[in-house]
């Protein structure tokens, strides 16, 4: 079910009002203009504000508050709004009906748990790819920030209506996974007492000898007596599936998952490689010299070609990123690719999008979002390193010490494009000070309040809303109902990260509602407001619930 918007109600009527003024000639203009209608960010300018009058004041060649008043006179009236005003120096101000707001609880009482969703998707098929880390060692915090943010974000685009499919690049072929299969090879064979040699471009870390030793566990010495290069082979093998099993694991232990778990070796097998190669090669993106294969990305305007075949006759990882987007595109048919990259890899964008552009694909259809470094701190103390790995922190480490709902509150919370510091000490807080407490806090007691109405038998399902009339009543309903607003826009700009500060003023709204307009109340002559607010509570529930599940945390009912 899905939820309309007042916004876009309010859009039509001043594009109503332009369409007539023109008619009329109190206006000229050769085209209609885009509407764009917004949330001013002072209260007192209404619920919603359009700029159009400033941006048209050149155009028509009138003064924008001048243009302003004549557009208001041909605005249309409406149930939703109560007054429409020009105002200083050329904005439209719309102030919408008190009954409209109060009977928002009914409508998303009505919508239960679908409240929020939006129908801009339209079914489009979008895929969202990340994590995708290298299969050589566990999830660190660095790429903790990642999962969080495609989790988070392609729970919205499914509550937008998109078709989504979330999906993890699994980097099962080059050099690093010959490493990594080399390095556990060497610590099996130092588990069982067997001569060894570690390579030195190995991976060092426990957890490199705790797999080892769970390997011998299991197959005991199969691998001793094989020669070595299949021994690698076949040991790379299990511990690849090992480490897989782990990340899936421990991804899962933050409430985030996957439609699809790709291979990259796959791309070989079922000649996609090639197929993607001989596009190129057919479009004349590839040109052989210095003894490998080039794209030729300078004709699409990279500031420098990018090799995609070795001398040695071995694909870079950048030819496997070009075959993995044919399939993405070409063979999957998905009409939008949202890829989410750790900060080193920023530089690999323009290239990408050449690439992309030179299989014939829109650059537009691929989206890289780019997630930027974290700090941990413990206070004031920066956390630098692990006891586990020896470097970085891990994924189970931080969950571990706080919690899934304070992983992904915290890593939500702020751009993805900025750096981020992540205070262990606060997120472990059980306070107002905490975010997180706050939040689920002010869930927690709209399920105690109902809690006790019914353990007295109150039934509220004919309580009138057009009591609820009280300023801070009406502000709670205002802050829910942006809740599918939101969706939309984190849908179209792809900024999930505004979801928890949304929250968080839900929250707030909540608890002043709380604490000035007592609920249940024994006195009999109140039983009407009782009854009404009750409705109230229990809609927000509803909205907090929703916006708690969008940010995949969970929605406790005591605290």
């Amino acid at each position: 079910m899905a939820t309309a918007l007042v916004r876009d109600r309010i859009q039509e009527m001043v594009a109503e009002a332009i369409g007539k003024a023109r008619q009329e000639g109190a206006i000229q203009l050769e085209s209609m203009p885009e509407v764009l209608v917004e949330r001013p960010g002072n209260p007192d300018h209404g619920d919603f504000a359009t700029s159009l009058p400033l941006r048209l004041a050149r155009a028509t060649r009138i003064n924008p508050l001048q243009l302003a008043e004549t557009l208001v006179g041909f605005i249309p009236s409406a149930a939703e709004v109560k007054k429409v005003e020009a105002a200083h120096p050329g904005f439209i101000n719309f102030y919408l009906e008190d009954a409209w707001v109060q009977s928002q609880v009914e409508a998303v009482r009505q919508a239960g748990d679908q409240y929020g969703n939006v129908p801009s998707g339209d079914g489009r098929p979008v895929m969202v790819e990340f994590v995708s880390v290298n299969p050589t060692g566990p999830v660190h915090v660095g790429h903790t920030r990642g999962a969080v943010l495609g989790s988070a974000l392609a729970n919205t685009l499914d509550a937008a209506g998109y078709q989504v499919t979330r999906e993890y690049y699994v980097n099962d072929a080059g050099t690093q996974m010959e490493a990594f299969y080399r390095s556990v090879y060497a610590r099996y064979r130092e588990v069982l007492g067997k001569d060894f040699e570690f390579p030195s471009n190995g991976y060092a870390g426990d957890y490199i000898y705790d797999l080892a030793r769970e390997i011998a566990d299991t197959e005991g010495e199969r691998f001793v007596d094989v020669e070595e290069g299949q021994a690698v082979r076949q040991i790379g093998d299990v511990a690849r599936e090992k480490m897989v099993s782990l990340i899936r694991e421990d991804l899962q232990e933050i409430g985030v998952s996957f439609d699809n778990w790709f291979s990259e070796r796959s791309l070989y097998g079922n000649q996609e490689y090639e197929q993607a190669m001989d596009l190129l090669r057919e479009n004349n993106y590839l040109s052989e010299r210095e003894n490998a294969l080039w794209f030729n990305s300078t004709m699409l305007g990279d500031d420098k070609d990018n090799v995609v075949v070795r001398s040695s006759g071995e694909p870079t990882y950048f030819a496997s990123d070009i075959a993995y987007h044919y399939n993405k595109f070409v063979k999957r048919q998905f009409d939008h690719v949202i890829d989410i990259w750790g900060a080193d890899h920023q530089g690999h964008v323009p290239r990408m999008k050449a690439a992309v552009e030179a299989l014939g694909i829109e650059p537009d259809d691929l989206t890289v979002l780019i997630s930027q470094m974290v700090t941990l701190k413990r206070g004031s103390e920066v956390v630098r390193a692990s006891k586990r790995t020896g470097d970085f922190i891990t994924l189970r480490e931080l969950a571990d010490e706080v919690g899934s709902d304070a992983c992904r509150y915290f890593f939500l919370a702020r751009s993805p494009s900025t750096q981020m510091e992540f205070d262990l000490e606060l997120a472990k807080k059980e306070s107002s000070e905490n975010p997180v407490y706050y939040i689920q806090y002010a869930h927690a007691r709209n399920v105690s309040i109902l809690n006790l109405a019914r353990s007295r038998d109150i039934d509220w399902s004919q309580g009138d809303v057009s009591l609820l009339t009280d300023p801070n009543e009406l502000n709670l309903i205002r802050t829910m109902i942006r809740l599918p607003e939101l969706v939309d826009q984190m849908a179209r700009t792809l900024e999930p990260h505004h979801l928890p500060h949304y929250a968080m003023e839900l929250a707030t709204a909540f608890h002043w509602f709380y604490e000035n307009c007592r609920v249940i109340s024994a006195n009999a002559e109140d039983n009407d407001i009782t009854l009404a607010r009750l409705k109230l509570v229990e809609s927000a529930q509803i909205v907090f619930r929703r916006a708690l599940e969008l940010m995949g945390m969970t929605a406790p009912e005591r605290m």
